[in-house]
């Protein structure tokens, strides 16, 4: 074994060498690596092991992040709510309009100090990727997500 130029070569491939074409320069020996876009995502899910399928996933939430007014922000779809609900931070940072709940009503699990009257609703433009919709949701204090949607 020999190095040349910085590239090691061996016993065989220096005999050849000397009948053949002329040892590569190390910049031609350069491999291209990605560094951004989906193939880092792809490459990193197939050094994963699957599990075998769990018959509760069916009953956990689905938590993404969506545009509104387009600032980012953090959104929870609960098959298992029945409420539409958007945070008092949401709101407040972002300026939206409120409007007056039809029927008000009071929660307790939202907060140890007592019951919260929700009286306030906001109607909400969101977009997750190419698909937009626009949802009517209680103004609530909470610090879990920016919106939370149940099922309609």
């Amino acid at each position: 074994m020999m190095i040349h130029d910085g590239v090691v070569i061996s016993e065989h491939d220096s005999d050849s060498s000397r009948h053949s074409t002329p040892p590569r320069s190390p910049s031609e020996y350069k491999c291209e690596v990605p560094c951004e876009g989906d193939l880092l995502m792809i490459r990193r899910m197939l050094g994963t092991i699957p599990k075998p399928l769990d018959d509760t996933q069916k009953e956990n939430i689905f938590h993404t992040r969506c545009l509104i007014t387009n600032k980012l922000c953090s959104l929870i779809i609960d098959g298992d709510s029945c409420t539409n609900v958007a945070s008092t931070r949401v709101v407040e940072k972002l300026s939206l309009p409120t409007i007056s709940h039809t029927k008000p009503y009071k929660l307790q699990w939202l907060s140890t100090k007592g019951e919260i009257m929700v009286n306030k609703q906001v109607l909400i433009n969101f977009a997750i990727g190419k698909y937009k919709d626009e949802v009517l949701c209680d103004i609530v204090p909470m610090e879990a997500t920016h919106v939370l949607l149940g099922r309609p």
